[in-house]
């Protein structure tokens, strides 16, 4: 494996736990109402998606072993680019 995709899959882990950590205890009133919490956990999926998005370039018989990989990468670009459309509850 790559020295790149390494560095690709410790990002994802780091990104997931972050989420993780972000959300434990939380419910969708306080992601609603805290917009510091909106902006950790969604800045954390930008780095998953983009990370996959990378991954499927250099190592793509590694990145089609995670499920859904496709959809996630989708939503990076969602809340990329129309960051206006999309609803709290999806987050």
């Amino acid at each position: 494996m790559k020295l790149e995709a390494k560095k690709l899959i410790y990002d994802l882990e780091q990104a997931t736990q972050l989420i993780a950590t972000f959300a434990q205890g939380k419910q969708l009133s306080d992601y609603k109402a805290d917009a510091f919490l909106r902006s950790a956990v969604e800045r954390q999926f930008e780095i998953i998606g983009e990370a996959l998005n990378r991954l499927r370039k250099i190592e793509p018989d590694l990145v089609v072993r995670i499920s859904d990989y496709q959809q996630i990468i989708g939503f990076r670009n969602i809340l990329i680019h129309g960051y206006d459309i999309i609803s709290d509850s999806r987050v």
